[in-house]
């Protein structure tokens, strides 16, 4: 069960408006954060229950909570099927491993107002609670997609309208030279490997992000901050 743990990740998750099952709290723990935490859980009708830090511990077995923590309810699951039709920015992730890195990039595709993430269900890593806690929150806000197989997918993007932008070191086009379009799907591939290679063929364009120093590549959720915000500042929302 992917736990959503911390201050902040509980807060946003009530805001949200989340589907939870009840919220712990650390018990003798005060101040105007676990107060405001605590007038949502009424507002929601939600169960609070004041345990000890230990038994918060074992709950998230060691993963760092802050002294709150909300379990959700049955996770609502979300298909490709049901954001093909909107229009925007979809992030697609080829085998990110990290769960940091996954939070992180959930967390900045919600801020650059993609409209979803699409992630493989195997040989990636999946919504963890340290995956929650890295998105601060924005798992709650932004659908997050697991497909059996990225490259098919790819393939039911491009028949709905989508151009299909990969961001690779090997690309001959720099990212800031890159005419995006309107809807895209942005591609970044996992530690290390990066985009494999039958995905790099799938791909309309292959981008990269020019370094100035002796590193070839940036950390894929530093790459997703980047190019995701140079689409954004090509297509802003509108007013």
């Amino acid at each position: 069960m992917a736990f959503i743990a911390g201050i902040h990740p509980v807060r946003e998750a009530l805001r949200a408006g989340q589907s939870l099952d009840r919220v712990h709290i650390v018990k003798g723990a005060a101040g105007p954060r676990l107060q405001e935490i605590i007038e949502l859980c009424r507002a929601a009708k939600l169960p609070v229950r004041f345990d000890t830090r230990e038994a918060l511990d074992r709950l998230v077995k060691g993963l760092p909570h802050q002294g709150v923590v909300a379990v959700p309810s049955t996770q609502v699951a979300h298909t490709l099927e049901s954001v093909l039709n909107r229009p925007g920015l979809l992030v697609v992730l080829d085998g990110v491993e990290d769960p940091h890195n996954l939070g992180a990039i959930v967390r900045t595709a919600h801020a650059a107002g993609a409209t979803a993430v699409v992630i493989p269900e195997r040989r990636a890593v999946g919504l963890t609670e340290t995956v929650a806690k890295a998105a601060a929150g924005a798992l709650a806000l932004l659908p997050v997609v697991k497909v059996n197989n990225i490259n098919r997918a790819l393939e039911t993007l491009k028949q709905h309208g989508f151009w299909i932008y990969g961001v690779d070191e090997r690309g001959k086009q720099n990212y800031s030279d890159t005419e995006f379009t309107n809807p895209a799907a942005i591609v970044l591939g996992g530690e290390g490997r990066g985009l494999h290679e039958q995905t790099r063929h799938h791909c309309d364009f292959l981008i990269r992000i020019p370094m100035a120093g002796q590193i070839a590549s940036l950390n894929v959720s530093v790459a997703a901050g980047v190019v995701l915000f140079d689409w954004r500042r090509r297509n802003p929302p509108t007013p």
